[in-house]
C-alpha cells in the first residue's frame, strides 16, 4: 500500500484552487478602465480569466472602445501590475481557501508529493505571503513557462520537477483551459468550481472542501 501511495503526485493550480487573487486583478484592471474613462464589470472580467496581463489589457481595450500608443500601453501594464502587487504584499494565510490546508496536510501525512502549476509570475511571492512556500515539494509559474493552457507545458514541467510520470500526476484546477491542459498531459484532472463549465475533468467538486479522505484513498487505489 506504502508503494502505491508514493506513486501518485498532485499539482496545483494557484488562482481559484489555493487563494483568490482574481479580486485584485479585477480591481486593478477596473482602475485602469476607470483612469481611461470606461466602466469595467465583473462580467467583463471573465473574459480574463487565464488570461496573460498583455492580452488582457488589449480585450479592455476593446471593451472600452480605446485605441493608444504602445508607450501608453506598456505604461497601463506596469501601473496594472504595480496595483495588483500592492493588494498581493497585504496577503496573509487567512486568505487560504477553505480545504486546503486540510488536503495539503492530509498529502504531507501519506508522503505525497505536491507542486505549483501556475501560468503567474507572481505565484512564488503570493504562496510566501500566505505562508505555504516551503510545502510545496516544487514550484512551477510564470517564469518557467512559454505556452499558456490549454498547452499541457506548466503541468509536464510539473511532473519533471516532481521527478514523477505525467500519468501519476493528479491534477487541480478551476478553470477549463486547466483542465485541458491537464487531460493533454496525460494527467488525471480535478475541477473545481461548476460542473457544467469543467465537464472534461475526471472529477469535478464545488470547492476544496469537497475532496475528502475518503475519495483520496480511494484514488490511491
Amino acid at each position: 500500500m506504502n508503494k502505491m501511495k508514493k506513486d501518485i503526485a498532485f499539482i496545483f493550480d494557484l488562482d481559484g484552487v489555493i487563494v483568490d487573487t482574481a479580486k485584485y486583478h479585477f480591481l486593478a484592471w477596473r482602475n485602469v478602465a476607470n483612469s481611461l474613462g470606461f466602466e469595467f464589470t465583473e462580467k467583463h472580467n471573465e473574459l480574463l480569466k487565464g488570461v496573460s496581463r498583455v492580452k488582457s489589457l488589449e480585450i479592455l481595450l476593446n471593451i472600452g472602445g480605446v485605441k493608444l500608443p504602445e508607450e501608453k500601453i506598456q505604461e497601463l501594464l506596469l501601473t496594472k501590475n504595480e496595483e495588483y502587487l500592492g493588494y498581493v504584499n497585504k496577503m496573509t494565510a487567512d486568505e487560504i481557501l477553505p480545504g486546503v490546508n486540510r488536503l495539503l496536510d492530509y498529502l504531507d501525512g501519506n508522503n505525497i508529493k505536491y507542486a505549483l502549476g501556475s501560468a503567474s509570475k507572481n505565484a512564488p511571492l503570493i504562496l510566501e505571503k500566505v505562508g505555504l512556500i516551503k510545502r510545496f515539494a516544487a514550484l512551477v509559474d510564470g517564469n518557467d513557462v512559454s505556452k499558456a493552457k490549454p498547452d499541457p507545458e506548466v503541468f509536464l514541467i510539473g511532473a519533471k520537477k516532481l521527478n514523477m510520470k505525467p500519468e501519476h500526476c493528479v491534477v487541480v484546477e478551476d478553470a477549463i483551459a486547466g483542465v485541458e491542459a491537464a487531460n493533454a498531459a496525460n494527467m488525471l484532472s480535478i475541477g473545481i468550481g461548476d460542473e457544467e463549465v469543467l465537464n472534461e475533468a475526471n472529477y469535478c467538486f464545488n470547492d476544496m472542501t469537497g475532496i475528502s479522505s475518503d475519495f483520496l484513498k480511494n484514488l490511491m487505489n
